[in-house]
């Protein structure tokens, strides 16, 4: 039996396994996306107020962020399956309890719960894909379709919640997503083979309290930025979470068996896959997530149509994932995350400088341009996620890659949203607020690109097998 990895005895069914992984996948986006055209009926209903609205929207990648580690690091020690359908079983029976909820508390509580479930079917999946395609071939083709999946979410999403909300209602788009997520539980409990690490690691309690308290406390922070950049609570709760993670990372060093080995950021392809989905979350996610409610407040559409018009960036990006495959044998990893955060840059600064005067089409050779690259971006993240970490660790390097790209969103949300509100609320102040949010994402995603090249000097230290 290899030392790298312990399957139990069952034959791994290759495309089952992609098929499960690549559907779940695209549902936690679909998750991600409810409040992004459901939040004005959802909060007319539980009477959130902005400061609400704000945790609504931020809810589900703080569950993400807190979970996304642990639960890559958990499923690699006890079990890749078992942790996959938890995470669905978790995300289903929490979008379930939507249908019953009174308070916009009571939302928030459940969104953090969805991200929670979400972290694990995230992290677990690119582990997954890995034991069942360990031929570099097949695996990059299997990383593409999971890069698809992820622009497939995020396009289907806005426009099935849209139009489930319009028919129905706002409470139907929680109860049929979590009937999905819970039959795809069941799927996954039948199909997938399970795999874990031949020698599981100890439960890193103190490095999950740690992380956990310190990302929870951090996001905390900055989504009560958007509210007021100085407000007390928001600097208290950002300086508390930079204390706690400072704290998680002296701990980490200091132990035999971490759950997530800084010597690993001394290598040039996890440290450049760890910048890139910090930066693409801080760019290119953040901004196309303000899109369509800049559309909404600025030309009037509806929330239908601003779905559509994400379409432009969402779509492309799953098309062209799935060509990532085809791409030739110099456009190593490395090589296409650098191209494509700069390609997302260009297309980022182009679909700024709107007016009052200029129509919202204005943005779409944007989109479409920065969904190009981002597909072709979030293929390589993908891959070298896994491709960097020691093969029994595929779920973590999975987790830290994807706590990388939510903390990014974060970060690129909380500044975007800081900018668009001292725009002021008058439709000029809208679009000036938006232009300096634009231009800043598009920095975000340049400024990633040469983090990139410059890790890329780094000498890499050999990976370390466990025995």
């Amino acid at each position: 039996m290899p030392a790298s990895s312990h399957a139990l005895p069952e034959t791994p069914r290759k495309g089952a396994v992609l098929t499960v992984v690549a559907l779940a996948t695209a549902l936690v986006l679909v998750v991600f996306t409810i409040p992004l055209t459901t939040l004005g009926s959802s909060s007319a209903a539980l009477s959130a107020g902005p400061a609400y609205q704000a945790w609504i929207l931020s809810a589900m990648p703080l569950g993400c962020a807190i979970g996304l580690l642990p639960g890559g690091a958990m499923a690699d020690d006890h079990g890749r399956r078992l942790v996959f359908n938890a995470g669905l079983t978790v995300m289903g029976l929490t979008l379930i309890a939507g249908l019953i909820i009174t308070s916009p508390l009571a939302l928030t509580i459940l969104r953090i719960l969805h991200g929670v479930g979400g972290a694990a079917v995230m992290a677990c999946g690119l582990g997954l894909i890995a034991k069942a395609f360990p031929e570099i071939s097949e695996r990059t083709h299997a990383t593409a379709i999971w890069a698809a999946a992820l622009g497939a979410g995020v396009a289907v999403g806005p426009i099935f919640a849209s139009l489930i909300d319009h028919f129905i209602g706002w409470r139907a788009v929680y109860g049929l997503e979590g009937a999905v997520s819970i039959a795809l539980a069941l799927t996954g409990a039948v199909l997938l083979p399970e795999s874990k690490a031949d020698k599981p690691r100890p439960v890193d309690l103190a490095g999950s309290l740690l992380l956990g308290c310190g990302m929870a406390t951090l996001l905390a922070g900055m989504t009560e930025a958007r509210q007021n950049l100085f407000a007390p609570l928001a600097i208290a709760l950002a300086l508390a979470g930079a204390a706690l993670l400072t704290g998680f990372v002296l701990v980490e060093q200091r132990k035999s068996q971490p759950m997530l080995d800084m010597a690993l950021f001394r290598r040039p392809d996890f440290s450049g896959a760890t910048l890139g989905a910090f930066f693409s979350g801080a760019g290119v996610l953040a901004i196309m997530s303000i899109v369509p409610t800049v559309l909404e407040r600025g030309y009037g559409i509806s929330p239908v149509m601003g779905a559509i018009f994400l379409l432009a960036w969402s779509a492309t990006s799953a098309v062209t994932a799935l060509g990532a495959r085809y791409l030739p044998a110099w456009a190593t990893p490395h090589r296409v995350i650098i191209i494509g955060l700069v390609a997302c840059a260009i297309g980022q600064t182009a679909i700024g400088f709107l007016g009052p005067d200029s129509h919202a089409l204005r943005i779409v050779p944007g989109m479409i341009l920065a969904g190009s690259a981002n597909g072709f971006l979030n293929a390589a993240l993908g891959r070298q996620a896994i491709a960097s970490v020691p093969a029994e660790r595929a779920a973590m390097g999975s987790g830290a890659n994807n706590t990388a790209r939510y903390l990014g969103s974060s970060v690129g949300l909380t500044l975007g949203a800081i900018l668009i509100a001292h725009g002021g609320e008058t439709r000029e102040g809208l679009f000036m607020g938006w232009d300096a949010a634009v231009i800043l994402s598009a920095v975000m995603s340049l400024l990633g690109a040469l983090c990139i090249i410059a890790s890329g000097l780094m000498k890499a230290p050999a990976l370390v097998v466990e025995n």
